[in-house]
């Protein structure tokens, strides 16, 4: 047996990020010892000195920061949110000339004011709010997750409409009119509460990467604070030295113009990586636009960059080389009445239909959905004048994927309806010479399945979509109602 020997154990420390953070050696001086160990080295991987700003730094972000970041976080989580806390500098200031403006429209300062007649205003655009918190919530509800940039950007339009609203209701004569300009206001910050709130809970979820909603949430709620007092803080200055009418509405308008330009750059600065509409039209036309063996797959970045924040619900769009043609109309996941009514008269609750129903079931037994165009304007429906509406009916347990293909379908189809589309097996399309546009119609709906079908095309667009980074299993098309039908037996 040898003499003494020197055991070490060594082990490294890593934080949330898997970065090390230290490393700990612990000694022994004889193996055959049963002594404790008689020394422990630890080894900072950050030295510090009294002057270094690493410790003050690594302290604001555990405290405003999540857990882990960057990894925590998606890319686009940093930009978005110094974009969000400069514009929420700019609200709180605004905010409180607008506060001031209300207090002194309710006859804060007046001797003839009623606390009474106070507390009714305030009771009233109370009572207003919460009804339009539940009217808008019925009628977008499912719209909301979506197209959260949409509605992130509107809810600051609403409150910054209520905010001019509160600083124009002193000079609105008291009564019927006042009450209507601030329960107005009271109506539009209620409205501001619901798409900001569920908007920004959609983005929350698209930034947290490791199951971290919660702590990311309470961070931002932290982030939030701050600024918000610092807004405070800087706003009592300006609100007891600024008392002018023009200065006033200048510095409001200036804040709130500011307010909206820094909004407007933090949406855009999000990534989405589901799949709504707008991002189905741009991805797909896209790809279709390019050759099966050379498939350009769009990135998120990419995608982001070309979308417009709002954007018109239901647009079939054709994008090539970045310039984007409004084609046609679609809906998915419209109940059969509303499809059948595209091309019916009801008689006595019954349909008659020209609808080819029993062909679109034959074509579509297959599929986990049944797609139909109906001419909208003059024209036939080969005249360049003629626009086109898809309407998409999804069958009961219909995948994500499945309604991905039928809105690629439905903007497929109307492109080639358009005669714009060229590719060799779309060279020879039926047409309504005879008088059965409806069957013409089927006919190039057909057509443009087996295409999709052909060599499981689709299924590779998503294949190779899931690979660059899109969440093909998140819905995000529908933005209605949602119906589904089962197949006749």
């Amino acid at each position: 047996m040898a003499g003494n020997t020197d055991i070490r154990l060594t082990f490294q420390e890593t934080d949330e990020a898997d970065k090390p953070t230290a490393t700990y050696v612990f000694s022994d001086q004889d193996a055959r010892s049963k002594a404790p160990p008689v020394r422990v080295d630890v080894m900072q991987n950050e030295p510090t000195t009294m002057l270094s700003t690493k410790p003050l730094l690594s302290t604001l972000s555990d405290i405003f920061l999540p857990s882990g970041y960057p990894q925590s976080v998606s890319d686009d989580y940093l930009p978005y949110q110094i974009f969000d806390s400069l514009q929420a500098f700019c609200s709180s200031i605004a905010g409180l000339l607008s506060s001031r403006a209300v207090l002194q429209g309710v006859g804060v300062g007046d001797a003839d004011a009623s606390p009474t007649s106070a507390l009714l205003l305030h009771i009233l655009q109370d009572t207003s709010g919460r009804i339009a918190t539940i009217l808008f919530a019925h009628r977008v509800g499912t719209a909301l997750e979506p197209e959260c940039k949409t509605y992130r950007l509107a809810a600051d339009v609403f409150n910054d409409i209520a905010m001019i609203l509160d600083c124009l209701s002193p000079m609105v004569p008291a009564g019927v009119m006042r009450v209507s300009v601030l329960s107005t206001a009271g109506i539009l910050r209620a409205l501001c509460g619901v798409a900001g709130g569920s908007s920004k809970a959609s983005l929350s979820a698209h930034f947290a990467r490791w199951g971290n909603l919660a702590e990311l949430n309470a961070k931002d709620s932290s982030q939030e604070t701050i600024i918000s007092l610092l807004g405070m803080l800087v706003g009592s200055v300006v609100v007891s030295h600024i008392t002018g009418f023009k200065t006033t509405w200048a510095l409001l308008l200036t804040l709130l113009a500011a307010h909206l330009a820094l909004n407007y750059t933090a949406v855009r600065a999000v990534q989405m990586t589901s799949i709504n509409r707008q991002r189905a039209n741009i991805i797909f036309s896209t790809m279709l636009n390019s050759s099966e063996k050379d498939c350009k797959i769009p990135a998120p970045a990419e995608v982001a960059y070309q979308e417009r924040i709002f954007h018109r619900d239901g647009a079939l769009e054709w994008t090539s080389k970045s310039r984007r043609k409004k084609i046609g109309t679609a809906e998915i996941g419209v109940s059969v009445s509303r499809f059948l009514k595209n091309a019916s008269r009801t008689t006595s609750g019954s349909y008659q239909t020209s609808i080819p129903m029993k062909d679109l079931h034959a074509i579509f037994k297959n599929e986990e959905y049944i797609l139909f165009l109906f001419p909208r304007g003059n024209g036939s429906y080969t005249s360049s004048k003629c626009q086109w509406h898809a309407s998409i009916i999804l069958k009961k347990g219909c995948p994500v994927q499945s309604q991905l293909k039928a809105w690629t379908h439905a903007l497929l189809a109307v492109r080639v309806l358009t005669g714009s589309y060229k590719h060799p097996e779309f060279k020879d399309l039926p047409r309504d010479d005879a008088g059965e546009a409806y069957d013409s119609v089927s006919g190039v709906v057909q057509q443009t399945l087996e295409f999709m079908n052909h060599g499981n095309r689709m299924q590779g667009y998503l294949e190779r979509l899931a690979a660059s980074g899109w969440e093909v299993d998140i819905a995000a098309l529908e933005t209605g109602g949602r119906r589904r039908i089962t197949s006749p037996i």
